[in-house]
C-alpha cells in the first residue's frame, strides 16, 4: 500500500500495471483512436467483451451522469463505434468489473453494441477505488458534492490527511479542505448543489455559516434572489462580522499584556484582532474581509 500510495501522485498510468492480460483474447486487438494511447502500455490487446459480461465500478463515486452529453456519445459510438477502450478488471465466473469508462460502457448498451473494446487490467479493489475517484477528479468529471464526497472517501478509506489527498490529486490542500467542509451543508442544500440550483463558490460561501438552518435560508435566497457568489459572499460577511468598535472613537485602553497579545496573533494571522479581556475572561475576536482570509484563519488554528 505504501508503494501504491507513493504512485497515486505520479498519476493514473502508475496505478494501473502495464501488464497485459493472461486470458485469451474474446476476439481479435482492434486500432485504438490516439486519444487512448495514454491508457494502453505498450503490448497490451485491446478485447471485445460483451457488454453484459461487465459489471458496474462498485467504487464510483459519480452517482448523475448528464443526459444530453451521454445521448450523444451513444449517437456518436453508433455511427465510430469506441474509439477508446474501457478499462475493466477480471471479475468471477468469467465476468469483468469496470474501472474506468463508465459512460462509454453504458453509451455502448444503449446503442445496442453488443461488445465494448476493453482491456483487462489485474488491480487490487483499493487500486480500483482510488484510480476511479482520481480518474474523475482530474477529468472534472464529478460535481461539487460528489467531489466532496470523494475526497471525504479518500480519507476514509485510506486514513488520507487532507495534504496527502491534495498531492495524490493535484488539488490545493485549501481546495481539499473548502470541498470537504461542503459536507457540513444541511441534506436540502447539499441537493441544490447537486441540482447546479447553487455553485461551488455559493456552497463554500454558505458553509461558512454555523447554523444548519441559517445555511438553509442563505441557500434559498441565493436561488430565489439569483444572487452571484460574490454577491452572496458579501451578505455571508455582513452577517457574520462581528462588532468591532467604531474606527472613529477613542482607542479603548487596554492592558499591556493583551495588547501584547492582540499584536502577537495580528501578526501570525496577519489579520484585525481584538482580545476582550475582563479578569481573565472574555473572548477573541478575529475579523475577516474575505474567505480567502477565512480559509487561512481556518488553516492557522488547525495546525
Amino acid at each position: 500500500m505504501t508503494d501504491k500510495r507513493k504512485a497515486l501522485g505520479r498519476g493514473l498510468e502508475t496505478l494501473l500495471p502495464s501488464r497485459a492480460a493472461t486470458q485469451p483474447p474474446v476476439a481479435m486487438p482492434v486500432a485504438i483512436h490516439a486519444a487512448a494511447a495514454p491508457m494502453q502500455a505498450a503490448g497490451e490487446a485491446v478485447r471485445h467483451i460483451p457488454v453484459d459480461l461487465i459489471d458496474r465500478n462498485p467504487y464510483q463515486t459519480r452517482s448523475h451522469i448528464n443526459e444530453a452529453a451521454l445521448t450523444e456519445l451513444t449517437d456518436s459510438i453508433k455511427v465510430s463505434g469506441v474509439v477508446q477502450p474501457i478499462v475493466v478488471r477480471p471479475g468471477t465466473d468469467g465476468r469483468f468489473q469496470l474501472i474506468a469508462g463508465e459512460r462509454r460502457w453504458l453509451a455502448s448498451q444503449l446503442a445496442h453494441k453488443t461488445t465494448v473494446p476493453s482491456i483487462v487490467r489485474h488491480v487490487s479493489n483499493e487500486q480500483a477505488m482510488e484510480i476511479t475517484i482520481i480518474e474523475n477528479l482530474q477529468r472534472e468529471d464529478l460535481n461539487a458534492m460528489e467531489q466532496a464526497r470523494a475526497f471525504e472517501r479518500l480519507g476514509r478509506e485510506f486514513g488520507l490527511t487532507q495534504e496527502q489527498i491534495a498531492q495524490r490529486t493535484g488539488k490545493n490542500r485549501s481546495t481539499v479542505a473548502n470541498f470537504l467542509r461542503l459536507l457540513k451543508l444541511p441534506e436540502d442544500v447539499q441537493k441544490m448543489v447537486e441540482q447546479e440550483e447553487l455553485t461551488f463558490g455559493h456552497a463554500r460561501a454558505i458553509a461558512a455559516l454555523g447554523s444548519p438552518l441559517t445555511m438553509k435560508d442563505f441557500a434559498k435566497r441565493a436561488v430565489k434572489l439569483s444572487l452571484s457568489v460574490r454577491q452572496l459572499e458579501k451578505e455571508v460577511y455582513a452577517f457574520l462580522q462581528p462588532p468591532f468598535q467604531d474606527e472613529e472613537k477613542p482607542e479603548r485602553v487596554v492592558d499591556p499584556n493583551v495588547r501584547e497579545a492582540e499584536d502577537r496573533l495580528r501578526n501570525a494571522l496577519g489579520l484585525k484582532v481584538a482580545i476582550n479581556d475582563h479578569q481573565g475572561k472574555g473572548k477573541v475576536v478575529i475579523q475577516y474581509a474575505s474567505l480567502d482570509e477565512f480559509d487561512r484563519i481556518l488553516e492557522t488554528l488547525a495546525k
